[in-house]
């Protein structure tokens, strides 16, 4: 069982024992600290909260950077926090987590922020078959069609797929193999690929199916 932040680095490609190549992303995966240690006496359940990054204390408000001062550790780029029956051990705030918790070959989930890619059609978005291409229709093809009959029942239902802003959501990516752990670069390499461009901060935990 484990949990830690990182960056993601970017995909690459390693050879397995039977010469097959591997899709994998790189994930620099710590080293983060706990920033607070909450328990179920002071706040009702067990978690720590884990910090990653470095920034200047100008960059953020004063109440985070005195939480921080806290834990004798400068703001970090990202906060969060993970069930303490994920990290082995009992830890104080200030302590720090590197990447030797994973080992090769383990199951993790790795949660992250897809990427944004604005105003999108339904084609795109949805993926619409979009109108017939025949009969001289020239700016229907990806049109979306009926959204609701004017006279019954005379309006849009809530929820109807349509055009909008896609991307940027929360997404988790279950049961990703650990290829290799490289605990003197901080880095990990898992099986596949993960949310998020070049990067972007994501979340490592142990796989729980």
């Amino acid at each position: 069982m484990g949990a830690i932040l990182g960056k993601k680095v970017g995909m690459t490609r390693l050879y397995n024992d039977k010469r097959e190549a591997l899709p994998c992303t790189v994930i620099q995966a710590g080293p983060c600290f706990v920033a607070q240690v909450k328990s179920a006496e002071k706040d009702g359940y067990d978690a720590y909260q884990l910090g990653f990054g470095e920034r200047d204390e100008k960059k953020v408000t004063k109440p985070l950077a005195g939480h921080y001062k806290k834990a004798g550790k400068a703001p970090g780029y990202m906060l969060s926090e993970v069930s303490k029956n994920l990290i082995a051990g009992e830890l104080e705030a200030g302590a720090t987590v590197a990447a030797d918790v994973f080992s090769e070959g383990e199951m993790v989930d790795v949660l992250g922020v897809t990427k944004g890619k604005g105003f999108a059609g339904v084609v795109k978005r949805h993926n619409f078959g979009g109108g017939f291409r025949t009969h001289g229709q020239s700016d229907r093809l990806r049109a979306p069609g009926s959204v609701g009959g004017a006279s019954d029942p005379s309006k849009v239902f809530k929820g109807t797929k349509m055009a909008g802003r896609m991307g940027g959501t929360n997404k988790t990516v279950k049961n990703l193999e650990i290829v290799k752990v490289m605990p003197e670069s901080n880095l990990i390499v898992v099986k596949g690929a993960v949310p998020g461009p070049k990067n972007s901060y994501v979340k490592i935990v142990s796989t729980t199916k």
